[in-house]
């Protein structure tokens, strides 16, 4: 059996093939706009991005100027991301989103991207993102929506017994969700 922190060691390099793809690029070009949107970052702020992987979006929010924190369980996910942003002031950090090395308050933004699937107990893990990010900035998380087809998808290649990253998700609804705040 596979520890939690050596769950996605296998999979930087299929995760940043995706986004290759006809509907990865398209992804990424949708949901990076979105995200950047969402999250406005600034220069010189300090942002978290708790579940970095291997910095995908990190890399968007870094050309706007701030300094990020990337965390993330995996190691392998992690070398990829300062790979990819060795030209920014990234920082990583391999630890979990349940226990946030960090002290309150220590943020003005954190953003959380398609993480939450993984955690079990969601409503802890906001939590901390609230914890660590100082009192008027603001959280961004984005998670796959058990109501959409993307989630119904992986609920059926999980029953066809095929092998992906997403078998064991936790797929949650926006009224789940809400119930966290």
């Amino acid at each position: 059996m596979v520890n939690e922190t050596q769950l996605f060691d296998e999979w930087p390099e299929r995760y940043d093939q995706w986004f290759l793809t006809p509907i990865g690029k398209l992804i990424k070009e949708i949901e990076g706009k979105c995200k950047n949107d969402l999250l406005d970052p600034r220069p010189g702020e300090k942002i978290l991005d708790a579940g970095c992987g291997t910095g995908i979006f990190t890399l968007d929010f870094l050309t706007k100027g701030p300094n990020i924190v990337g965390l993330d369980i995996s190691n392998q996910m992690l070398k990829c991301a300062v790979k990819k942003t060795a030209d920014y002031p990234f920082f990583k950090i391999q630890g979990d989103m349940l226990s946030l090395p960090f002290m309150d308050d220590s943020f003005d933004k954190s953003v959380s991207i398609t993480a939450l699937e993984f955690i079990a107990d969601a409503k802890s893990a906001i939590d901390e993102l609230f914890r660590v990010t100082r009192p008027g900035g603001y959280v961004v998380i984005t998670t796959l929506n058990s109501l959409s087809p993307w989630a119904t998808r992986r609920k059926v290649k999980t029953q066809e017994g095929l092998k992906h990253i997403l078998e064991n998700a936790f797929f949650r609804s926006p009224h789940q969700l809400l119930t966290y705040s």
